[in-house]
């Protein structure tokens, strides 16, 4: 008989334990905004160091309400592809290798070249 005491019981899935007098950790729920007005609301732990800006579930910065806004002056500002071929080369010589290369294709392709 004390075989089937445990019938129909899911050993390993559940646990036995109760969470009476467990208490969670303290929490703090905190609200971002994005530009559009949608707000996100994060839960952190009471302890934690809260971020100025938040990414959104829609991929959208929201920023800390009430929060001060995050210093970006010491920046570095974006350098592109064509600002490192400008400190390499002049314009006159960016138009040179464009008339050379334009050239040797035209004549891969068989056209006339009209220089």
């Amino acid at each position: 008989m004390s075989d089937r005491s445990l019938r129909g019981m899911r050993l390993g899935a559940q646990s036995m334990e109760t969470e009476s007098g467990v208490e969670p950790a303290p929490r703090q729920r905190v609200e971002y905004r994005c530009e559009d007005g949608e707000r996100v609301f994060v839960t952190f732990a009471a302890e934690a160091d809260i971020p100025p800006v938040w990414i959104s579930k829609t991929g959208k910065e929201a920023l800390l309400v009430d929060g001060e806004k995050p210093d970006t002056s010491n920046d570095k500002p974006v350098r592109t592809h064509w600002d490192m071929l400008l400190e390499r080369r002049s314009i006159e010589e960016l138009e040179q290798i464009l008339q050379d290369r334009l050239t040797l294709l035209r004549e891969r392709r068989g056209e006339r070249t009209s220089a």
